[in-house]
């Protein structure tokens, strides 16, 4: 197997089970190892009192985006340590983008950053999410 092919398997078995994302409305693109892209357009619902993007909507694509880069290993891992800065706005209408990278893995625990775009490739927020490795796996391997 691959690593594409793993990232995409442990992914499949996440997003079956991921009831969270589907009912906020993302969208899986892609996934690779120690990537994924997530996505979502903003609906009324989404929205916040300022008539803009609620903030923990922002935070909960991006971290899905993590969640779904952290695991393609077929490794069960979970979110140690977060934190979001918000740049622009997400407007209604709006097509927001997690985009999630690697950037270290070391023994159980992994850095991944995470870049929120506009459909106009406008930056709306930097997310970092720190992982920990724990027990079991997310599909079972030959």
């Amino acid at each position: 197997m691959t690593p594409k092919q793993r990232a995409e398997q442990a992914a499949a078995a996440m997003w079956d089970q991921d009831n969270a994302s589907k009912w906020a409305g993302m969208d899986l693109i892609g996934v690779d190892e120690g990537e994924a892209i997530l996505a979502l357009t903003v609906q009324q619902h989404h929205c916040n009192g300022h008539g803009i993007c609620h903030g923990g909507v922002t935070f909960m694509l991006a971290d899905s985006a993590f969640a779904f880069a952290c695991n393609s290993r077929n490794q069960s891992t979970v979110a140690q340590h977060n934190m979001i800065s918000f740049i622009a706005p997400g407007q209604l209408g709006d097509r927001l983008t997690a985009r999630a990278a690697e950037q270290n893995l070391s023994g159980r625990s992994g850095i991944y950053d995470v870049t929120v775009t506009n459909q106009d490739g406008q930056k709306i927020a930097e997310f970092r999410g720190f992982s920990r490795a724990i027990n079991g796996t997310l599909f079972q391997e030959n």
